[in-house]
């Protein structure tokens, strides 16, 4: 997928879609033994959808919910694109959970804010019983946000822009922060270290701000450097806890573990689990040993939020 991404951005500061589609293989929703899948629209009018994961079996009670942003450096990719739906059944039928994956808009074509906005309104749509399909399945009381390298940037400003809303049904008790995409003007250790890594190098995550950034912003804007010289306060945000999933082999390392510190020093549960011999995106390969490790986390996650982070400290 490095391959595509390089192939598909241009010089101009623009993405050949086309060139993209060629390698982003696309699933259906479906009915399996275990999980069934639908997708549901939420506003037609900027393609904001999102694709419904609910297991199959039976359950003796009502299941929590997980709001799930995508990765693609916030230009690509979709709730269809087969590694994410692969990966969005596996968390429904194992943790096991309702699983929402939202359809954002795109970079360059929309930039920041746009896909925060779109994340909070998938909230407030779920919250606002606009979605028959989740009606006596989940306990909104128990929901999270979960996002994986830009999503995982995304679940982080959602939290933080429904921190601020007031829901009336629904509860966000937890931050599911996979190897999340942080980063800022300096350019630390793990980044210089691992320069040759796959996918997430400097100089392509670069890229990726660009076409993400406002216009004339730099890598320290708050979107980017949460915790930066232009970091909005996370301390008076009513923000939920958070765990902090690290690759050894992710040049993002050092921004993802700053980005735990961050949330501790503001007084909010965080805690990071690290896997040292795992690159960027290793979940999606369920043939690694790290990928059923992760499973199992997220799963002690979602049972006890803050007895998770809390253990961190004993």
């Amino acid at each position: 997928m490095s391959f595509a991404v390089d192939l598909s951005c241009r010089p101009d500061g623009t993405v050949n879609r086309r060139v993209m589609s060629l390698f982003d293989i696309k699933s259906r929703p479906r009915r399996s033994k275990r999980v069934s899948s639908t997708d549901v629209t939420v506003d037609p009018s900027r393609n904001l959808w999102l694709r419904l994961y609910t297991p199959t079996f039976s359950t003796a009670k009502p299941l929590p919910l997980i709001f799930f942003f995508h990765g693609g450096g916030f230009a690509f990719l979709a709730p269809d694109s087969k590694p994410y739906d692969d990966s969005c059944r596996r968390l429904a039928a194992e943790i096991p959970a309702v699983v929402i994956s939202v359809n954002y808009r795109l970079a360059p074509e929309h930039r920041c804010p746009c896909q925060y906005e779109d994340g909070l309104d998938v909230l407030k749509f779920i919250d606002g019983g606009k979605c028959n399909e989740v009606a006596g399945t989940v306990e909104l009381k128990r929901s999270f946000v979960a996002g994986d390298s830009a999503g995982g940037n995304l679940a982080h400003h959602v939290a933080m822009r429904g921190g601020s809303h007031k829901f009336s049904s629904l509860d966000l008790i937890g931050n599911i922060s996979i190897q999340p995409f942080f980063g800022g003007e300096e350019r630390t250790a793990s980044e210089l270290e691992l320069a040759d890594a796959p996918f997430s190098t400097w100089k392509r995550t670069d890229i990726m701000w660009k076409l993400f950034m406002p216009v004339g912003s730099d890598r320290d804007h708050p979107a980017v450097n949460v915790f930066g010289p232009n970091g909005e306060d996370v301390s008076s945000v009513k923000f939920p806890p958070t765990v902090v999933f690290v690759g050894g082999y992710d040049p993002l390392k050092d921004w993802q573990r700053r980005y735990c510190e961050g949330l501790k020093r503001a007084g909010k549960e965080a805690r990071v689990v690290e896997y040292e011999n795992a690159i960027h995106t290793f979940y999606a390969y369920p043939e690694v040993p790290e990928s059923d490790r992760f499973v199992e986390e997220v799963r002690n996650f979602v049972r006890d939020p803050i007895g998770f982070c809390s253990a961190d400290q004993q």
